[in-house]
């Protein structure tokens, strides 16, 4: 199983931007898709997640609203559309992937993880 997420960049306060997850080593259907971040200082956060089974979704309060998930079957490819992004909302972004496809936001319950992606919010 691999994960490469792609998409992070340098932005200012206000703009938008869409991370990718691409997944290798899944049938589409059988596992769910988990973002993460990981501010400077801070541990990392779980902030929104998807199955790739009936398409549900769950969003950290903090990013409720702005941020949202959508998935490509065709490409085995997990999309998280930001928009509205704040200063801290600067972190390292990681997708994670767990072989069952039910929505979760517990770190340990994901198997496989991408090597992250850097967005920086600028004010």
């Amino acid at each position: 199983v691999h994960l490469v997420e792609s998409g992070g960049s340098l932005v200012q306060a206000g703009g938008s931007l869409r991370l990718s997850c691409a997944v290798s080593g899944f049938t589409f259907g059988d596992y769910a898709i988990g973002w993460f971040r990981q501010a400077p200082g801070k541990e990392r956060e779980g902030i929104s997640c998807i199955s790739s089974s009936d398409g549900s979704t769950y969003y950290k309060d903090s990013v409720k609203g702005r941020f949202t998930l959508s998935s490509d079957h065709a490409n085995n490819t997990v999309y998280l559309q930001m928009n509205s992004l704040k200063p801290e909302d600067t972190a390292v972004y990681y997708c994670a992937a767990r072989e069952i496809p039910v929505t979760t936001m517990y770190e340990y319950e994901y198997d496989y993880w991408g090597q992250g992606t850097l967005v920086t919010v600028s004010s």
